[in-house]
């Protein structure tokens, strides 16, 4: 096996959800999903398809009513986003995976703004490439980045920039001053931006068009900007595995190809559940979002009350970030708050070295009462330390 691949990490949030398996007195906030199933005329298209007989190969790049769909619903928010630009992708995880596979060799330099969901560290890795990491401060009760560090790590011999905003786990979101900054540092040292943007509706600011300060309203089609998307979180598809990549035009062929050599491409039935929720995503996301706002603002303020806690609220997501004084070993205590308090986080040290100490608490729960439940057990637990 590569060096490469032997050197990744499993998953820290697995062992701690694997120190919970078989318990139903665990409350389980570690995975970043909500726990509410997909909607009902979402499943339903996917049954039709499937009665239909839909199942067999498409397009690598996607079904055309379904680019055309996406397009359509990315022009709602940002300038015009033509199908031309946008390739279908087995899930946001595989959208990501493809983009790095375009764009990265062996020692590249990249960097990357931490912490941050562990794929985004590991997909450069795997290729070969030298991933240095900027961290995100936590100061007076908010995420803050440094631009001057970002400046001064992004080169012109680096070739690409990974950005998550809003952030899994912290919540900070980039302002569009600092997207404005970013992109023209990045096209000044002819540096590639990966933003990962999965979480752009999931945004609880006030702002004019829904949706969290995207690289797309700002840059041109040429610009040397992949971003991508995903249906998990705003339309509570999860387990679908269908996501997209908006891209600059000339890379549109190169990532067919390797669709091919991935994944082929993705089911029709899945596809068909992916037009049937953006035909109707004003019934959905706006619900979606709306629940998460509620359940931030259950949550947050609850932690605050706990004696030793500090936690900013997050501007978008659905995590809240938190650590508690005391404790510097984020996975030994996320192990220990399973087994002793029956509360399932995940540990800081998954998002990357910057994120220790810290525990992350994914709020996209039905019930807010499991939020309070899950709070009152966490303060229970550290009265009797």
């Amino acid at each position: 096996m590569r060096q490469a691949i032997s050197n990744l990490e499993a998953s820290r949030i697995r062992e701690v959800a694997n120190a919970g398996i078989g318990r139903t007195d665990v409350l389980a906030f570690w995975f970043g999903e909500s726990d509410e199933v997909t909607p009902d005329f979402i499943r339903q298209a996917a049954l039709d398809s499937l009665a239909k007989g839909e199942t067999f190969y498409a397009h690598n790049l996607g079904l055309p009513e379904l680019r055309d769909a996406v397009a359509g619903y990315m022009s709602r928010y940002h300038p015009r986003v033509d199908a031309g630009r946008i390739a279908v992708t087995s899930g946001g995880v595989s959208a990501l995976m493809l983009a790095v596979q375009a764009l990265v060799d062996a020692d590249d330099d990249v960097v990357a703004i931490t912490p941050v969901w562990p794929n985004l560290t590991a997909q450069p890795a795997i290729m070969g490439a030298k991933v240095r990491c900027v961290s995100l401060t936590s100061r007076d009760g908010e995420w803050m980045l440094d631009m001057d560090a970002v400046r001064a790590a992004v080169t012109p011999a680096t070739r690409l920039l990974i950005v998550n905003a809003p952030n899994n786990p912290t919540g900070w979101t980039l302002s569009r001053p600092e997207q404005e900054a970013l992109l023209a540092h990045c096209r000044a040292t002819g540096t590639w931006i990966l933003a990962d943007e999965v979480y752009e509706r999931l945004y609880f600011e006030p702002t004019t068009n829904g949706c969290a300060p995207s690289f797309l309203d700002i840059a041109s089609p040429d610009d040397r900007l992949v971003v991508v998307h995903s249906f998990s979180k705003s339309f509570l598809m999860t387990g679908w595995r269908l996501g997209w990549l908006v891209l600059p035009p000339q890379l549109v062929e190169g990532i067919g190809k390797l669709i091919e050599f991935n994944t082929s491409c993705a089911s029709v039935f899945t596809q068909r559940a992916g037009i049937a929720a953006l035909q109707r995503t004003d019934e959905v996301t706006p619900r979606v979002v709306a629940h998460l706002k509620q359940c931030r603002d259950t949550l947050v303020p609850l932690l605050k009350q706990v004696p030793g806690v500090q936690v900013a609220p997050a501007r978008g997501g659905m995590y809240a970030f938190f650590r508690i004084d005391g404790f510097s070993d984020s996975l030994s205590l996320a192990k220990r708050l399973v087994v002793e308090a029956g509360l399932g986080l995940a540990p800081g040290s998954a998002f990357g070295e910057e994120g220790e100490g810290w525990l992350r608490w994914c709020f996209a729960s039905k019930d807010p009462a499991r939020l309070r439940e899950g709070v009152e057990r966490l303060r229970n637990w550290l009265s009797a330390q």
